[in-house]
């Protein structure tokens, strides 16, 4: 796989920006953290979201509302879509403490509508 490189929607296509690619997951990751509200239109509520001891993993970004959970990869395998349902079986045993944090984060009122 080449380096990750962005585009820009420009009347139902995509045009690439010239540049330098971004090789590294972490830039790009930055880059759509501080833009999720205008890309997504989700907010983020925790940028590598330890899942703990049981599970042992790191949330890249975890989003509110109909939770999202961002997962950045360069790698293109069976172990990306393995992680993602292990997010998800995470999230599924971890409302509660998923509540908690978009109400810590963005509030009560964020955290009722879930």
């Amino acid at each position: 796989m080449g380096d990750l490189k962005l585009f820009r929607i420009d009347n139902e296509t995509t045009v690439e920006l010239l540049g330098p690619a971004l090789a590294l997951e972490r830039p790009l990751q930055v880059l759509i953290e501080r833009n999720m509200e205008a890309l997504f239109g989700v907010r983020s509520v925790a940028r590598e979201h330890s899942t703990g001891k049981k599970y042992g993993g790191r949330i890249d970004s975890l989003e509110n509302g109909s939770p999202v959970i961002f997962e950045y990869k360069r790698a293109v395998n069976e172990n990306v879509i393995n992680q993602g349902l292990f997010y998800l079986d995470w999230l599924l045993d971890h409302r509660a403490e998923f509540e908690l944090l978009v109400m810590k984060n963005l509030g009560s009122q964020a955290a009722e509508q879930i």
